[in-house]
């Protein structure tokens, strides 16, 4: 097979994907015959073919996929006008905590918050397939240590947790709420799905009752 019938092979097992591709598993495509190597020059010809499309490849965590171009967020959003879920301030400064302080404990986040967690909240953020539970604590009542998921670095277009913008000094509440770009939760889910993931901050102080609004079960897919 030569390079261009290689890379159109590639390029419709992507397209026709419901989730992201590793690298092993496109190997298969051929057989195990292709090189990792080879597969990743290929998939970076392919990210050249498709540039200044409306759709775009990219690697994410769990493997290379297409998506949407977050600049067509505005135009796909018309197709589904319905509201979309919002999350609470509460919401995203937990996620954040864990996203740039994992593993951490339910403890751990409310000592940076400095008010009490609701366990809905965290079981909220495991349903929508962000966080898990990776462990205990090795202390007293051996609290659970939760850590986020390839899921979580597949919503925002991350390959892997290098990829989180840097934090300036020790502030991890607000810093994390500015750097993390929410808005790919967004613009990387999958425009036929009607899914429009939109994070709205609420002004209001964050208290122990104050809790996240209904998010929809995680979903991944091609343009």
């Amino acid at each position: 097979m030569n390079t261009t019938d290689a890379r159109r092979v590639l390029e419709t097992a992507l397209i026709c994907a419901p989730q992201p591709l590793s690298v092993r598993e496109l190997g298969v495509l051929f057989d195990m015959e292709v090189s990792p190597d080879t597969l990743k020059s290929l998939l970076a010809d392919l990210q050249l073919e498709w540039a200044g499309r409306g759709v775009e490849l990219v690697q994410v965590a769990s493997g290379w996929r297409f998506q949407s171009r977050p600049e067509m967020r505005p135009y796909l959003d018309r197709l589904h006008p319905e509201k979309p879920p919002r999350y609470t301030r509460a919401t995203l400064e937990t996620l954040a905590i864990i996203a740039y302080r994992q593993p951490v404990t339910r403890g751990d986040m409310e000592d940076i918050r400095g008010v009490t967690i609701n366990s809905l909240l965290l079981k909220q953020l495991e349903d929508r397939g962000w966080v898990e539970v990776i462990g205990h604590r090795e202390t007293v009542g051996r609290p659970a240590l939760f850590a986020t998921t390839r899921q979580f670095l597949d919503d925002l277009g991350l390959a892997s947790l290098d990829q989180l913008p840097p934090l300036e000094g020790s502030e991890v509440q607000e810093s994390a709420l500015d750097r993390l770009d929410f808005e790919a939760l967004s613009s990387s889910l999958v425009p036929e799905a009607g899914e429009t993931v939109e994070v709205s901050l609420i002004d209001a102080e964050p208290t122990e009752s104050e809790t996240a609004t209904e998010m929809p079960e995680p979903s991944t897919g091609t343009p």
